[in-house]
């Protein structure tokens, strides 16, 4: 018998706005003094996080930890897939790597990875008053139901009501909740305890025929109909996001940023908080496209560095880079992206590819060697006194995930990790170049203006003062409290707790 109480969020599709919703009642749920914590069987994306002991997990369900005002858990998001090829993926078990499969193994192994998920939602269960459960995609690929571990199989090891989720923005959401319910097994169906429409514009008083049919129809009544929205920041989940920033115009701000698009860009959240300054545009570029009109170029993290490096070197992109130095712009390499600023990559145990070497950029002075085992830990570290262009007088936090450990050929480090005080992180000498293992070390305030000033410099352009930089942290909160407000203002909190306490 379960000690908490649950709820579980499924939908009509992908993209429909499973997150958003887990999101926002985390928030909503947490603001009301409940103990809750967000849960997702199985998440498949490139954006991962590590938490406090090291553990890997999807950083969906960190956001919606940070929504629910408790600590990232690796239990929260169990099976973690990262795509390293159109195959095959790397997999990982409560926040440790077991190993790369194929599509047909990983479906094989499920059975296996049902005990690990019954696990961590065992665990948590101990912890919170309340469970968000999340689904993936929708409970009626008829296809996948028999080893199904992460909707209507995760809901009956749960044990949870299921409200499910459609998206009307895309056209024909009755059709999609009722086409779901029809393909449910009869069990399955009885778990389906209410809808939900998201993304409306509009008058929802012409939407009230439509409802009354389908409660009739169906016997499952509506707990809310969500307006569309743009007025509220959550970090997005994975990389669709990024496809529709390829195509963005840039607008006329002082400073312009290039994030290249690899093909197995990872962790582009870790952009989120440049794109947010007032002084800056931002636009993801296809590798080969002019750089021409930037300021700063960041080569982001891969799931596949080697490959994205050769990718880069085949385009012809590499002589584009070193033009683009030339001019005066800036190069900034993070994870992956700076391995790939180095002399050259080794791979002698074929971690990433079968090619035993390739060469770097040959920006700054290091070569990087693969290794079998991934470093996964969190940072608090210092920027070296003797960078006086970069140097803050405050701690930055952030967190590593590479498999790879560089051999320096000269010693110009950026930081100092204060708990073991390794070395982190290379600048050349004109502090045009810089690359860092550091996810996230663009949310730190302070330092993330230090570059931009550093850049406007460059251009001419007067400092901008501190209190005009955005303030991350708070940019955040300000976005799970009015996500929280738009639920609760759209949403029957009655049924909601009915739902709960059933």
């Amino acid at each position: 018998m379960n000690k908490c109480k649950t709820v579980m969020i499924q939908g009509t599709g992908s993209s429909v706005g499973k997150s958003v919703i887990v999101t926002g009642l985390c928030r909503l749920l947490s603001r009301k003094g409940f103990k809750v914590a967000p849960f997702k069987a199985q998440n498949m994306a490139l954006n991962s996080y590590i938490t406090l002991d090291g553990k890997e997990m999807g950083r969906a369900q960190v956001v919606q930890a940070e929504a629910a005002m408790i600590q990232p858990d690796a239990d929260m998001n169990p099976v973690l897939i990262k795509p390293n090829s159109d195959t095959g993926a790397q997999i990982i078990i409560q926040g440790s790597v077991i190993g790369n499969m194929s599509a047909v193994k990983y479906h094989s192994f499920k059975k296996e990875a049902k005990k690990f998920v019954q696990e961590s939602f065992n665990r948590l269960c101990e912890k919170f008053e309340i469970i968000i459960i999340e689904g993936a995609g929708s409970p009626a690929e008829i296809n996948l139901i028999e080893n199904d571990i992460v909707n209507m199989g995760m809901a009956e090891m749960a044990d949870a009501p299921v409200i499910l989720t459609g998206d009307i923005d895309k056209g024909g959401v009755f059709a999609s909740l009722v086409g779901t319910i029809e393909l449910l097994p009869q069990e399955h169906r009885k778990r389906v305890k209410a809808f939900l429409i998201n993304k409306f514009r509009g008058d929802k008083s012409l939407l009230k025929s439509g409802l009354d049919i389908i409660e009739k129809k169906t016997g499952i009544p509506f707990i809310g109909v969500i307006p569309y929205f743009k007025d509220v920041y959550i970090q997005e989940e994975d990389g669709v996001a990024v496809d529709g920033y390829v195509k963005k115009e840039l607008t006329q701000n002082d400073i312009s940023i290039a994030i290249l698009h690899l093909p197995h860009i990872s962790n582009f959240t870790d952009f989120d908080a440049l794109e947010k300054e007032p002084d800056v545009s931002l636009k993801y570029l296809s590798i080969g496209e002019s750089l021409a009109g930037f300021d700063i170029l960041i080569i982001p993290g891969s799931k596949n560095t080697i490959d994205d490096l050769i990718k880069i070197k085949e385009a012809g992109f590499h002589t584009e880079i070193n033009d683009f130095l030339n001019k005066g712009g800036f190069v900034v390499g993070i994870c992956g992206g700076f391995q790939m600023l180095g002399e050259k990559i080794l791979d002698p145990y074929h971690v990433e590819s079968f090619r035993d070497s390739v060469p770097g950029l040959n920006l700054l002075k290091f070569r990087t060697v693969m290794e079998k085992l991934k470093t996964t830990r969190q940072v608090e570290v210092t920027v070296n006194h003797e960078i006086k262009t970069l140097f803050v007088d405050e701690i930055l936090k952030g967190y590593e995930i590479h498999m790879g450990q560089n051999e320096y050929f000269e010693r110009t480090f950026l930081f100092k990790n204060l708990k073991d005080e390794t070395e982190d992180g290379l600048i050349s000498a004109n502090n045009k170049i810089f690359g860092t293992y550091i996810h996230g070390i663009f949310d730190n305030d302070k330092f993330r203006r230090k570059f931009l000033n550093l850049v406007r410099q460059s251009k001419g352009l007067t400092e901008m003062p501190e209190n005009l930089s955005v303030k991350y942290h708070g940019y955040k909160e300000k976005g799970f409290n009015k996500l929280a407000d738009y639920l609760e203002e759209n949403i029957n909190l009655d049924m909601l707790f009915r739902i709960l306490n059933a």
